[in-house]
């Protein structure tokens, strides 16, 4: 008799996303948020943050200062992600993507992913509200949340060299 795999997920673990369209192209906002220098400047509750090789170190209005490693700073892809390695967490990891969307506007999208489920809640709230002042403090409009290029609308065809779907058949019950 074989043993039933487990499953590696974890009910504690917590996966919190928010995003933002602002009205100016990848580069403006990624010089502001693709910047690990720059995190106080629109991160609510951070004060400060310094940064040594791979290691970040954010210090929060409380003056707790929370260490992070530097996972990705890709300025071509216009992604950034970092892991807190304080105690406080088992698990994490935390992402801010910029797309360009080809019409002159970008969107921002934050991912955070922790265990325990609840510090998810509580950091990516804040990196929420930090997206939601990236018009103000960028100088730009706000583009409404319902603002969808027509192309989006529409299904995507297939491309070209994907084979065609195959109609299936009803299976006779025996």
């Amino acid at each position: 008799m074989t043993t039933p795999l487990r499953s590696p997920v974890r009910s504690s673990r917590g996966s919190v996303r928010h995003q933002v369209r602002l009205a100016c192209p990848v580069e403006v906002a990624w010089e502001l948020v693709g910047d690990p220098l720059r995190l106080p400047e629109w991160m609510p509750g951070i004060e400060s943050c310094t940064v040594e090789g791979g290691v970040r170190t954010v210090v929060t209005g409380s003056g707790l200062p929370m260490p992070e490693r530097l996972l990705t700073v890709d300025p071509l892809a216009h992604r950034l992600q970092y892991r807190i390695t304080a105690p406080l967490l088992t698990e994490h990891l935390g992402s801010i993507d910029v797309l360009d969307l080809d019409d002159g506007t970008c969107l921002v999208v934050s991912g955070t992913d922790a265990d325990p489920g609840a510090l998810a809640l509580v950091i990516g709230g804040a990196v929420g509200a930090g997206l939601r002042r990236l018009p103000e403090l960028l100088g730009l409009d706000p583009v409404p949340p319902d603002t969808v290029r027509p192309a989006a609308r529409q299904p995507a065809a297939p491309p070209p060299s994907a084979p065609a779907a195959v109609p299936q058949r009803p299976v006779a019950a025996d």
